[in-house]
């Protein structure tokens, strides 16, 4: 059995889950709209140029989740992933899941997403495993701070071997599926990195490395 590892945002999906969610919290009155929006837009260009500070943009991304009763945010969330990401999931990326799955291979996802947005989206595209930034909660709420390594660049190499000696399972024969820089870390340490509809420093890489560029998004995947 082979390692099958995706991200998620703008590889399975025609978008950015978390973005997304902050956008869907300003539609909703839920935050400050202009103060919010222009910080969520700011963090993901940051994200998009490599000079993301995680810790950071987890401290404003979690925030929200500490205003309100876990119900509501419950039911919002449901509301957010049938609204916003449904309409965004890939065929071909269902299809991508697919083949893998048909070979026998052990499907993850892995994502700098943290769990509360990721786990609904993982089970509506039917993958069991999700490796995420982790949201702490005491006492069944959230304190928006997170537990253990958040799930971004080298912290997915970190995160991803702790799973894997859980799991008892190696790195061998494994895939890995991105569209971003942000994961060159983790793509150089698995035997097939695949660059998927892939950002220009990504394409650059894959390029000159001889990777795989494969698109969910046209007829040339």
């Amino acid at each position: 059995m082979s390692l099958a590892l995706f991200d998620l945002d703008n590889t399975l999906l025609a978008g950015d889950s978390d973005h997304a969610w902050g956008d869907f919290l300003v539609d909703k009155g839920l935050v400050d709209a202009e103060e919010y929006r222009q910080a969520n837009d700011y963090y993901y260009r940051a994200y998009q140029e490599g000079t993301l500070d995680i810790h950071e943009y987890l401290s404003f991304s979690l925030r929200p989740l500490t205003l309100y009763p876990l119900k509501e945010l419950h039911a919002w969330r449901e509301e957010f992933i049938q609204e916003r990401i449904a309409p965004l999931v890939l065929p071909q990326g269902r299809d991508l899941l697919a083949r893998h799955q048909q070979a026998g291979d052990k499907l993850v996802i892995i994502t700098a997403t943290n769990r509360f947005i990721t786990q609904p989206i993982a089970d509506l595209l039917g993958v069991e495993e999700l490796i995420a930034v982790e949201p702490e909660m005491l006492d069944g709420a959230y304190t928006g701070r997170v537990t253990g390594t958040p799930s971004f660049r080298e912290g997915k190499i970190t995160c991803l071997n702790d799973w894997l000696n859980q799991q008892q399972m190696t790195l061998g024969g494994s895939y890995f599926y991105s569209d971003s820089h942000n994961d060159l870390p983790l793509l150089k340490k698995v035997d097939h990195p695949v660059a998927v509809d892939p950002d220009a420093e990504l394409r650059s890489y894959a390029e000159n490395q001889g990777w795989p560029i494969i698109s969910l998004r046209s007829d040339s995947a």
